[in-house]
């Protein structure tokens, strides 16, 4: 009783599923009905079996002076609990095997989307078109630590989500960059695993527009409970507009870039820059503090890396640091976010190195790859 309490109180008032959700998709729409349809005969078979099991316990106790029957083996019984049991699971494996051939045919589709999971974030780039971008855990520091309350998409909320048109099949190549990671979304009946070297594929056709959640479903590292996943879907006129206007801002980007390495920032904008790239993308494993976690994750604050060879220290950042779970940022970050990160982490927490990282010195140790 009390666990039906704590259920209809906390659970429900929350708005908790208890069910699986019917979703956006035909796919996600065939998962549901096979599941109810094969909840439904488990429940009559439950109800038949337990039924008579009770009513014979009930009808033919010994209390009423029912004598137990004396009888062997009947052949017509076993044949009769044999043949319908036969017949049930062929009913439920023809509509099962249509909507798992359905789940796995990824053909023709209209837009093709690669998906990296990487610890601890997802990258999409869209294969028809010129535009790639890493989605990141946008809930606050301060939310995780108790310092704010927690908002009502705690922990479900990114900085940049995935796009996706309405009424077009879309393609999901899925993979990985480090550890086996998995793409989970829910309202598309799509939970596919990220498996590094290897390029799984699924596919949804969103019907209404929205915004959908899910998350990394596959246990890859301390982080694994910050890595979400966020798509909002658009009519395709709305989602052709925004394809054009992010690769015109990619390619913008890519422009300003040319036009940074001849450029020199100073000490200032490095460092306001480099505060917001630690804290966004370092600090989770760093420490705001550059401390670290002694023994899991090395001290930034004194180290020989920050306050050494430059060149090392930007080499560190950029290609990471193989059988640890230092990452390579160069294709996660931009040439001034690099530079502003090395430059911050050169001269925080009491460093003082007085360097100041420009992007031409970023790009040197790229061009030397």
């Amino acid at each position: 009783m009390a666990l039906i309490a704590l259920l209809s109180t906390s659970a429900l008032a929350d708005g908790m599923r208890l069910n699986l959700t019917k979703g956006v998709t035909d796919i996600s729409a065939q998962v549901y009905d096979l599941h109810m349809t094969i909840f439904i005969i488990c429940v009559v078979i439950g109800v038949v079996v337990f039924g008579a099991m009770f009513y014979s316990m009930v009808m033919h106790r010994k209390s009423r002076g029912l004598k137990p029957a004396n009888f062997h083996e009947s052949t017509k019984v076993e044949i009769i609990w044999t043949i319908i049991p036969f017949i049930i699971l062929i009913g439920i494996a023809i509509p099962a095997a249509q909507t798992l051939i359905a789940m796995e045919d990824p053909s023709d589709p209209d837009v093709t989307i690669l998906i990296t999971g990487s610890q601890w974030k997802w990258h999409y780039k869209y294969m028809d078109s010129d535009v790639e971008y890493y989605s990141v855990l946008a809930t606050q520091q301060d939310q995780i630590h108790g310092k704010l309350d927690k908002g009502h998409n705690y922990l479900l909320e990114v900085d940049r989500p995935l796009v996706v048109p309405t009424d077009k099949k879309v393609r999901f190549l899925i993979t990985s960059d480090d550890v086996i990671h998995s793409w989970w979304m829910p309202a598309f009946a799509v939970k596919k695993d990220a498996n590094p070297g290897f390029i799984n594929e699924a596919w949804a056709r969103v019907n209404e527009p929205g915004l959908y959640r899910g998350q990394c479903a596959e246990l890859c590292g301390k982080d694994h409970g910050f890595m979400p996943i966020v798509v909002i879907a658009k009519e395709p006129a709305e989602y052709d507009k925004w394809i054009n206007e992010q690769a015109a801002i990619q390619q913008k980007a890519k422009e300003e870039e040319q036009k940074l390495l001849a450029m020199n920032m100073d000490m200032d904008e490095l460092m306001s820059t480099g505060e917001k790239v630690y804290q966004s993308t370092c600090a989770a494993c760093h420490q705001g503090n550059g401390e670290g976690l002694p023994g899991i994750f090395p001290a930034l604050k004194g180290s020989p890396i920050a306050t050494g060879d430059m060149t090392k220290h930007i080499e560190t950042v950029v290609n990471g640091v193989a059988g640890t779970a230092m990452q390579a940022f160069g294709k996660q970050l931009s040439l001034k976010e690099l530079a502003a990160v090395v430059t911050y982490e050169r001269n925080a927490w009491g460093n003082s190195t007085g360097d100041t990282v420009q992007a031409k010195d970023v790009n040197a140790v790229l061009k030397g790859q």
